[in-house]
C-alpha cells in the first residue's frame, strides 16, 4: 500500500513565495488539482528522509532485532510559558509588516533576455538617451516581456 505525499521542489531565490497566517491557509479541496504526488517508502517516509543518518540506524535496528532499543528519532521540544512572558516577548501593539520577506534575486540568477538588439535598436536607443536613462540590457528585457506578453492573447 503506498500513501501518495508531496513531492518538495527546490526554492527559487528570484521568485515570490506565498506567506500564509493560519486563518488564511485554504481548504484542502483547493489543493486537489495539484499533481506532485510521489508515492512513500514502505517504512512511511519519504525517499529523501530515509537516507537520514539517525533514521536508518533506527530501521536497521528495527529490522535485526525487532525494536529500536535506545535508538531515538529525534523531536523538536514543546514546552509551554507564562503569559506574561508571551506578551514581553510579543508586545500586543506588534503590527504584522505588509511584506514580511522580500528578496532581490541573485545576480548569477538573472534570466538573460531572449530579444536581441540590433543595430536599428541601437540608434533608436542612443536617440532616446536624452528623454530616459535606460541601458541595453533594461531595453533588451522590456522587449522581451512586451513580444512574449503580447504573443498571448
Amino acid at each position: 500500500m503506498s500513501k501518495l505525499s508531496f513531492r518538495a521542489r527546490a526554492l527559487d531565490a528570484s521568485k515570490p513565495m506565498p506567506i500564509y497566517r493560519s486563518e488564511e491557509i485554504p481548504d484542502l479541496p483547493d489543493f486537489a488539482a495539484i499533481n506532485r504526488a510521489v508515492p512513500q517508502m514502505p517504512t512511511g517516509m519519504e525517499k529523501e528522509e530515509e537516507c537520514e543518518h539517525h533514521l536508518q540506524r533506527a530501521i536497521s535496528a528495527q529490522q535485526a532485532f525487532g525494536h529500536t532499543g535506545e535508538l531515538v528519532i529525534p523531536t523538536p521540544e514543546v514546552y509551554t510559558i507564562d503569559d506574561d512572558l508571551f506578551d514581553q516577548l510579543y508586545p500586543p501593539n506588534y503590527k504584522l509588516s505588509r511584506q514580511l520577506i522580500h528578496m532581490q534575486p541573485f545576480a548569477m540568477d538573472q534570466d538573460i533576455p531572449d530579444y536581441d538588439m540590433d543595430s536599428e535598436d541601437e540608434k533608436w536607443l542612443t536617440q532616446q538617451a536624452k528623454k530616459m536613462e535606460i541601458n541595453h540590457l533594461q531595453f533588451e528585457e522590456m522587449m522581451d516581456r512586451l513580444e512574449k506578453g503580447s504573443g498571448q492573447q
